[in-house]
């Protein structure tokens, strides 16, 4: 079993920056993938940002291509998620997910976190 227990949400302005942390406990040794994922009241869960953990190959979603960056610490187990230029668009609950193989928009990954609140405001 792996726990992620994400921090770092809140409530910033538009344009303004924040960066999610998300920290992996438990049986990383079989985590290949890691990501985040956020929701909207009234929305579908958009997958926002994925990392494998070997490589450290990247992908975004179109909505943040160019604000966000996720990265990662393999030795601290934690993933980030550096938030720039925010909208009020982004507003949404980031959930930290892991993934014994890979992280794909319509598919649950094994492992999910508590969620963390971001509030942009206008």
């Amino acid at each position: 079993q792996v726990q992620l227990v994400e921090s770092g949400g809140g409530l910033v302005q538009a344009g303004g920056s924040l960066r999610l942390s998300c920290a992996a406990s438990g049986s990383t040794f079989s985590i290949n993938a890691m990501g985040w994922f956020r929701q909207a009241p009234g929305k579908q869960r958009e997958l926002v940002a994925t990392i494998s953990t070997f490589g450290g190959r990247t992908n975004y979603a179109d909505s943040v291509k160019g604000r966000f960056t996720i990265s990662r610490d393999n030795a601290k187990n934690t993933v980030y998620l550096q938030m720039n230029s925010l909208k009020p668009e982004d507003t949404a609950v980031y959930y930290c997910a892991a993934d014994r193989t890979v992280l794909a928009p319509n598919l649950g990954p094994d492992y999910w976190g508590q969620g963390t609140q971001v509030t942009v405001s206008a």
